[in-house]
């Protein structure tokens, strides 16, 4: 071979190695350190703060503490973020001793010239009234128990909170483990705490000489279950036939029976060193450790447990568990960005994909309060399911969502019995509702119907997550009744030669009178993209398309407008005009933020409505969901400075506590849909949606933002 020639061929073989190796090195040089990310934004505690308190979970179960690591003063906390153990398979219900009939909460209402059944809060006669009320409690969620310490002074007296010295707690997030530093008389008290990912179970570890000296004890208490709106698992006296029977206790072993109305349950304690139960008082029991240190776990379970795990366990799985979760799917680093925002908005996402997948990520649909306590007696609304569970998929966690989406599985038939009551065709899904599926009745729940496309927004979501007639043969059914009783729901109107939407019908904005409201612009639009996805679908799989699908799709009305700018609904031509109708969601913004452009919109006039919003909005009567949701709506119009004011609105609906939570109002201190919904913002900002071709689209191109992120994936 010619020197030269082989000289060029060895010099180009080093060159492409070289190269090779630099592009190798460059991104990995690129790739963001997820650990750092996650780390910075650890939660750490130097005071009790009531608004503070820190949950661990597993997305199934959660317990939250406060600063002493476990929930040593629940009454203190109870109106801050309350201290509770709950678990999506916890429910009660009280005995139904006074014969309630769900018939009786059905109210008629004429729906285009025929009678349609809605479960309402009746208000007469006065059993209707208590029939509501019955299954609108029952089922509820409980508190599955009380685990803290009984600490005392030297003197005997209880230790109060104020007298927790020298708080110094931080919370692990990247391996969910807790670590609480505190001291009572100048005596320091160590403990160490986390949660199982893969049992219902929390491991502790406590170190002082507190323990030695009978100061310090581990409490385990059991509160009642009350069926109110909310419940902060603070009512102890309980019912008399209400149980807790200690069956097992030997061999560094408790095993706790718990007995309620419908629900009965175990709770199993197991530790380390020599230590013994005893029960304090009925529903109270006392672990008594000697020497100064104890380490134990805490298992709860609706079944026999035939093995309580050790300390070392719980910490392993939630080491390993936790670390896997941060690892995978998406991860956002705002690290470069000069904006003054930048640190707190990375601060809020951080801690709400932690929270998120603590308390909401499991087998159900969540509650809008998480696992943490009861907001509408632990129920679960349908319509905030797209808040709780869009994000997962967008930050490449997919599996998250389809956790719950078996449970519209165990609805399906009330779904298709609730439309069959009503006249309709297909499934009509519940708004408020249980672990089974059945309805709570509700004089506005009952007529909104912006929940019912959600079911074909996850299936499409899952879909694009993984595209194989595995996926389209799993959800088909659900999706074809959804969209079944989405062209059966609106009236024809003959002399427009249009379907229309209502009345009766509530839109997302609850400000509307049901019987006066028709074409809302959201459930409009909605109703446009759903139907054209359940249509591809019937297409993908080959199927023919019913003719009805295509010719309500065809003929559905037009959003309404008012000179430049949409109405809330057609009926309410005072939709900028009527201070009543500037409060609650702003969700004539949903139909180009929540939904990609439909056939149906015209994008200046939704710049139009916008600006109007914006403008005139009375900002202050909103709730945690509607800043993403604005967000996402200015981001899609080009207006990444808007986004960013969206989601830094400075309203009190809009803060973000030291632990993450989304703070509404103190009947209300944490809102889960409003973590979901800046993940869903934060997620689009950044990977954009279909059709975009713009680099972080929802951020200023102004140099001040300079945003790094991996796993995303784009939304609709």
């Amino acid at each position: 071979m010619n020197l030269k020639l082989l000289f060029i061929l060895v010099f180009l073989g080093c060159t492409l190695a070289c190269t090779q190796e630099v592009k190798k090195e460059t991104t990995l040089e690129n790739k963001i350190d997820r650990k750092t990310v996650v780390s910075r934004h650890n939660v750490h505690l130097t005071e009790i703060d009531t608004l503070a308190s820190l949950t661990l979970g597993n997305g199934n179960f959660a317990f939250t503490t406060d600063v002493t690591g476990l929930q040593t003063f629940p009454d203190f906390y109870e109106k801050g973020i309350p201290l509770g153990t709950q678990s999506n398979w916890g429910w009660n219900a009280f005995p139904n001793t006074e014969a309630f009939d769900f018939k009786e909460t059905l109210l008629d209402y004429d729906q285009n010239g025929r009678n349609v059944s809605y479960a309402i809060q009746v208000k007469s006669p006065q059993h209707a009234k208590d029939a509501a009320e019955y299954y609108r409690s029952n089922p509820h969620r409980v508190h599955l128990g009380n685990l803290g310490f009984d600490l005392t002074k030297k003197d005997g007296t209880p230790v109060k909170p104020e007298d927790i010295e020298a708080v110094d707690q931080t919370l692990d997030l990247w391996t969910g483990i807790l670590i609480s530093n505190f001291k009572v008389e100048g005596v320091p008290v160590k403990v160490i705490t986390s949660s199982s990912q893969e049992q219902d179970a929390i491991g502790i570890s406590v170190e002082s000489a507190l323990l030695n000296t009978g100061q310090l004890k581990i409490r385990l208490r059991f509160p009642a279950a009350t069926a109110r709106w909310s419940d902060y698992g603070t009512q102890w006296k309980n019912p008399k036939h209400y149980t807790s029977t200690l069956t097992t206790n030997y061999d560094n072993t408790a095993v706790i029976n718990r007995s309620l109305d419908s629900l009965s349950y175990t709770v199993g304690l197991k530790w380390e060193g020599e230590a013994k139960v005893i029960e304090k008082k009925q529903h109270y029991f006392s672990l008594a450790p000697k020497g100064e240190k104890i380490a134990f776990t805490c298992t709860f379970s609706d079944k026999k447990i035939d093995e309580l795990p050790t300390v070392n366990t719980v910490y392993a799985s939630s080491s390993t568990g936790w670390e896997a979760f941060w690892q995978s799917g998406g991860i956002v680093d705002f690290s470069g960005s000069t904006d003054s925002r930048a640190a707190e908005l990375e601060r809020r996402v951080v801690l709400s994909q932690y929270l998120t997948k603590a308390q909401t990520s499991a087998n159900m649909p969540p509650q809008e309060t998480g696992l943490t306590y009861n907001s509408w007696y632990g129920k679960p609304h349908l319509e905030m399911h797209w808040w709780h569970g869009v994000h997962y998929p967008l930050w490449g966690r997919p599996q998250l969502l389809e956790n719950s989406l078996g449970w519209y599985n165990t609805a399906f038939q009330n779904a298709k019995d609730l439309a069959a009551r009503q006249g309709f065709d297909g499934a009509r899904w519940q708004k408020m509702t249980d672990p089974y599926g059945d309805e709570g009745p509700s004089s506005v729940g009952a007529f909104l119907v912006w929940q019912q496309p959600h079911f074909i927004t996850f299936a499409e979501l899952m879909y694009r997550a993984d595209t194989t007639e595995t996926t389209l043969t799993t959800y088909k059914d659900r999706v074809f009744a959804t969209a079944d009783f989405m062209a059966s729901f609106p009236d024809y109107d003959e002399k427009n030669d249009r379907y229309v939407l209502g009345p009766p019908v509530i839109p997302a904005q609850e400000r509307f009178e049901k019987t006066e409201t028709y074409n809302p612009t959201y459930e409009l639009a909605y109703w446009n993209w759903a139907l054209k996805t359940a249509i591809n679908w019937k297409k993908r799989l080959g199927e023919t398309v019913p003719e009805n699908w295509q010719k309500v799709l065809d003929k559905l009305s037009a959003l309404p407008i008012q000179e430049d700018y949409y109405l809330a609904t057609e009926s309410a031509t005072d939709s900028y005009t009527n201070p009543e109708f500037l409060t609650d969601h702003p969700s004539v913004l949903g139909a180009y933020g929540m939904l990609p452009e439909t056939s149906l919109l015209d994008k200046p006039t939704m710049q139009h409505t916008f600006d109007k919003v914006w403008e005139v909005w009375i900002w202050e009567d909103t709730w945690g969901w509607d800043f993403p949701m604005t967000a996402m709506t200015a981001a899609r119009l080009g207006m990444p400075d808007k986004a960013i004011d969206a989601l830094f609105m400075d309203v009190q609906t809009n803060t973000y506590l030291k632990n993450g939570h989304n703070y509404q109002e103190e009947r209300l201190t944490l809102y889960m849909p409003g973590n979901g919904g800046l993940l869903t913002a934060v997620a689009m900002m950044c990977a954009g949606w279909d059709g975009n071709k713009l680099k972080n689209p929802g951020f200023p191109n102004d140099g001040s933002w300079d945003v790094k992120w991996e796993g995303l994936e784009p939304f609709f």
